[in-house]
């Protein structure tokens, strides 16, 4: 597994994009707050040839406080963000 830094993010688009770093990090920055905005009021963010972000919901679910206490708790449900991979991407990486 690779990590990619946010700043290593920025360091290659500056040399791919012959941008300066501040237009790269201003770029970047645009992209991640634009996607969670989009993401916080529930829209659907295609991007062709990448995949596709999109909120989904997990249900209420019944659970224990421990496996030693049968006490019964519920756990609520939320929103939580799915990313599905693009028919294109996925080929080439195969």
């Amino acid at each position: 597994m690779i990590l990619v830094k946010k700043s290593e993010l920025i360091e290659i688009l500056s040399k791919r994009a012959h941008l300066t770093k501040k237009a790269s990090r201003e770029a970047v920055d645009v992209l991640f707050d634009e996607v969670s905005r989009l993401l916080k009021k529930g829209e659907k963010i295609i991007i062709s040839g990448f995949g596709t972000f999109r909120i989904g919901k997990v249900k209420d679910k019944k659970g224990r406080k421990s496996p030693n206490d049968a006490t019964p708790i519920i756990h609520k449900g939320h929103r939580v963000v799915r990313f599905v991979v693009a028919k294109k991407l996925k080929k080439e990486v195969k």
